[in-house]
């Protein structure tokens, strides 16, 4: 039986994932050099060739499609082995890295986790500013808050609130070009919306108003862009009911216009649920979370 490191397996998917040494190298966060050597090293210990190299970079020959899927395999357990000994580490120090789409990251988060250095001055955070779904299993992050609830098996997933949408716009603009007093009023006005996806123009006509791309006078797939094109004045716009509500250049339209919820979902993969540290930050992300989406119904109250 041939025995050899099994850094090299894990460089092998990786090659094989990204096609190329140096996206590998960039994945890995190591050498091309080292990686190359990690390849020829895998190839002459199994005596079989892996890869064809070519212009279009490493693609897997016969053989190396054949042990493509095992290796995988073997990475994968390599990585919940690493997971479970992590979650054996009870010290309340460490870091802690949250994935989070890009308004929660950019708007949201920053004000969380201040509040966390406070109460836990040892937990060091990173945040994934991403709308993709990390891959928990491969410790692309520790936590995922997430709009839809991960389907994977080695994921534990807890629903913690649904956050209110809300028409939009920047008073600046309003008090330029007045405030719609229905859903039909949308129509006569400046309109911010997505850039390829067409999910606000389905909505739109969902209600019966007919409008087209080019009614969207901005237009970005961002999200961190497109709320500060609403925040600037550039038009009327969608956003977080709770991020609006605090915001003193943004106002709410239209309170009867029937938006769909955000729901809010907390994810880890359930080898790290025995971690002191992560478990702590989810349990502290939970209530903060919650009391954020709260903050909207709180304030129309008033």
């Amino acid at each position: 039986m041939v025995e050899f490191d099994w850094n090299l397996i894990k460089s092998f998917v990786t090659v094989a994932e990204t096609g190329s040494l140096s996206a590998a190298a960039r994945k890995l966060s190591a050498s091309q050099p080292t990686l190359g050597r990690h390849v020829a090293e895998l190839e002459q210990a199994l005596g079989v060739t892996l890869f064809r190299r070519g212009r279009r970079g490493y693609e897997l020959t016969e053989a190396g499609s054949t042990l493509f899927e095992r290796g995988k395999a073997v990475n994968e357990q390599a990585s919940a082995f690493s997971l479970l000994a992590l979650g054996s580490v009870e010290a309340i120090e460490g870091t802690v890295r949250i994935a989070a789409s890009e308004v929660v990251a950019a708007y949201v988060l920053p004000e969380m986790t201040a509040r966390l250095g406070i109460e836990e001055p040892g937990i060091e955070v990173e945040i994934v500013a991403s709308n993709q779904v990390e891959n928990l299993l491969r410790r692309d992050a520790d936590i995922a808050i997430r709009m839809v609830k991960p389907a994977q098996n080695e994921l534990v997933a807890r629903k913690v609130c649904d956050i209110p949408l809300c028409a939009c716009a920047a008073k600046s603009y309003l008090d330029r070009r007045g405030r719609p007093q229905e859903p039909s009023g949308l129509a006569d006005h400046d309109l911010v919306g997505f850039d390829r996806s067409d999910e606000i123009i389905r909505g739109f006509t969902q209600y019966g108003i007919p409008v087209t791309r080019s009614s969207f006078r901005f237009r970005a797939d961002n999200q961190i862009v497109f709320w500060e094109a609403v925040r600037a004045g550039n038009g009327i716009g969608f956003g977080q009911e709770p991020l609006v509500d605090r915001d003193p250049l943004v106002e709410k339209l239209l309170p009867g216009l029937p938006l769909p919820d955000l729901p809010v979902w907390l994810a880890m993969h359930r080898d790290v649920r025995t971690s002191v540290r992560i478990r702590r930050v989810a349990d502290f992300l939970y209530e903060e979370l919650k009391l954020y989406s709260a903050g909207a119904a709180a304030n129309s109250a008033r």
